[in-house]
């Protein structure tokens, strides 16, 4: 089983703006954690070439393994910090979510999108 994949990172600096940007990483181990994936990502997008500022410094947090944001199945979507990436469902080519659980908790309370 390969334990390197190629996994994109959607960073949502907006649910109700629906502004995010796509980053995507390559030989990414699915048998590190989900928090120490969340490291390598923070500190990649702090000086990651061609990232607008605003998405650079946001406090993102949580993850999820749902291609479009579901606000239902928590539980199940929200990946767990000590959990490998693996065990979390991550695979080679998946896409996952990296927002602020507070914005998260703000849109799922009233999900309406402005453009």
């Amino acid at each position: 089983m390969d334990s390197s994949a190629v996994v994109t990172v959607r960073l949502v600096r907006s649910f109700q703006h629906r502004n995010f940007k796509p980053v995507v990483f390559h030989r990414v181990s699915l048998d590190q954690t989900v928090q120490d994936f969340m490291r390598v990502v923070r500190d990649d997008i702090a000086t990651r070439p061609g990232l607008p500022p605003p998405f650079r410094k946001y406090a993102y947090g949580m993850y999820t393994n749902e291609l479009v944001m579901s606000t239902d199945d928590d539980e199940r979507l929200i990946l767990q910090h000590d959990q490998t990436l693996r065990a979390a469902g991550v695979a080679n080519e998946t896409e996952v979510a990296f927002f602020r659980r507070e914005d998260y908790g703000l849109y799922k309370a009233n999900p309406e999108t402005t453009w």
